[in-house]
């Protein structure tokens, strides 16, 4: 499965605002969210080691993206980026992930459409209610009168966030810093 090369050079980085510095050693809350594949999934109870990637929106082939989107700091590149987490799940599992999800504040009927057109192998989860935002005081902006939680990606070990990856930028790039971590953390470099 092939997506249109995107020129990173040409679309604004976000910067580091430091709205994620406080996430490293927090547990994951009790908060339940809906899932596309599966029954729903309770957070603070995740054991081994969690990948979670927290995104705008995903765009769809039959409805446009909000106007200046490509403009926005961060915000494009969620197709990119769940692809690259598709193309490296069997590594990652290899590397000891038991859990992959994409979290997006679109409700579970939009999201769905997202997992089967891109084929992942993996549940996104529904942060609608902005439940887990909340609990985590995640990075968010509102664009056209929606709220949406700014990119970023946390690894947790039995339920404790351990890594946060954040801005993430260039989105395709994502699921390798997420490898090359794992492995630096496996030999104690991390």
């Amino acid at each position: 499965m092939s997506l249109t090369a995107v020129d990173w050079s040409v679309i604004p980085s976000p910067v580091d605002d430091g709205k994620a510095d406080h996430l490293v050693g927090v547990s994951l809350p009790k908060v339940t969210l809906a899932a596309t594949q599966g029954p729903a999934v309770t957070l603070d109870t995740l054991k081994g080691i969690t990948v979670i990637y927290v995104y705008p929106m995903t765009g769809r082939p039959d409805r446009d993206l909000p106007e200046g989107w490509n403009d926005i700091p961060g915000a494009r590149g969620c197709t990119p980026q769940s692809c690259s987490f598709r193309d490296h799940a069997a590594e990652l599992r290899e590397l000891g992930v038991a859990q992959l999800f994409g979290v997006s504040t679109q409700d579970t009927a939009y999201q769905t459409e997202a997992a089967a057109r891109l084929h992942l192998p993996f549940a996104l989860l529904s942060d609608a209610d902005q439940a887990l935002g909340k609990a985590l005081d995640l990075p968010g902006m509102e664009v056209e009168g929606a709220y949406l939680h700014k990119r970023l990606t946390m690894i947790a070990k039995d339920g404790v966030i351990a890594k946060v990856f954040y801005p993430v930028f260039p989105p395709d790039q994502d699921a390798q810093n997420v490898i090359d971590w794992l492995r630096a953390d496996a030999e104690g470099r991390a």
